[in-house]
């Protein structure tokens, strides 16, 4: 009788190791539920921080537009050197030239110079020069300043051959010109009386200017010559360029 107690003990004993396990196992399984339960609960965090207030993606952040190159003008009565208005323009009636009105004139604005030389018998000569400048800020809506300023510079090019009553009209790109540059030239009639007609239509960085010089001869003058008109414009457009440079240069430290 103690004999077969004894062997129900060790029965019992071994009948109880696989329970052991399986519990052991259960435990074991449950831990890895809880860890991926874990991974759950990041896997939410981590999609709800990439969600917008809606639920749906985030939107990728805009790209950044490039700062515009200058952020002023320089007077633009002092754009072309006083010494280049009194050789261009002679006998020109005012040397520091005349305004254009502006209620911006960090972003644009303009100024003329004219005079009439008057030779007596030989007959007189007249001159204008007129310079305008505008500057284009980077905007996300719009571009960048180089990119609209590009797109001013063609539709300004555009304007000048179309010019009114513009006859013989020729363009030719002036190079050494700010980063762009076309010179237009043709000739117009006004009063029985042939003006000749330049423009130089140039683009530095986020700034177009448009150059206009012209002339005219009264009473038997010899008529001026577009080659030297054209050559004085191409002059003062690139004091233009130059003075709208060292306006924006930054000082040294």
């Amino acid at each position: 009788m103690h004999r077969s107690a004894s062997r129900l003990t060790r029965v019992l004993a071994c009948a109880a190791v696989p329970v052991i396990l399986t519990v052991a196992g259960c435990s074991s399984d449950s831990g890895k539920g809880s860890g991926s339960g874990d991974e759950k609960k990041k896997s939410g965090s981590s999609a709800s921080s990439s969600a917008g207030p809606d639920g749906g993606a985030k939107p990728s952040a805009a790209p950044t537009l490039e700062k515009a190159a200058f952020d002023k003008l320089p007077e633009p009565c002092k754009v072309v050197q006083a010494k280049t208005i009194e050789t261009l323009v002679v006998s020109v009636k005012d040397k520091n030239g005349t305004a254009t009105k502006s209620n911006d004139l960090a972003s644009r604005g303009g100024c003329s110079w004219n005079g009439l030389d008057e030779d007596g018998l030989k007959g007189s000569d007249y001159r204008w020069l007129a310079v305008s400048l505008v500057r284009y800020d980077s905007q996300a809506t719009l571009g960048s300043g180089n990119k609209r300023a590009e797109e001013q510079y063609a539709k300004q090019v555009e304007a000048a051959k179309a010019a009114q009553g513009a006859e013989n009209v020729k363009a030719e790109d002036a190079g050494g010109v700010g980063d762009q540059a076309t010179s237009i030239i043709y000739t117009t009639k006004k009063d029985g009386v042939d003006f000749f007609n330049t423009t130089v239509v140039a683009r530095t960085q986020n700034v177009v200017i448009s150059l206009d010089y012209n002339g005219a001869s009264y009473e038997g003058a010899k008529a001026p010559e577009h080659a030297k008109l054209l050559e004085g414009a191409i002059t003062a457009a690139k004091e233009a360029v130059g003075t709208i440079g060292s306006t924006n240069q930054q000082p040294q430290q």
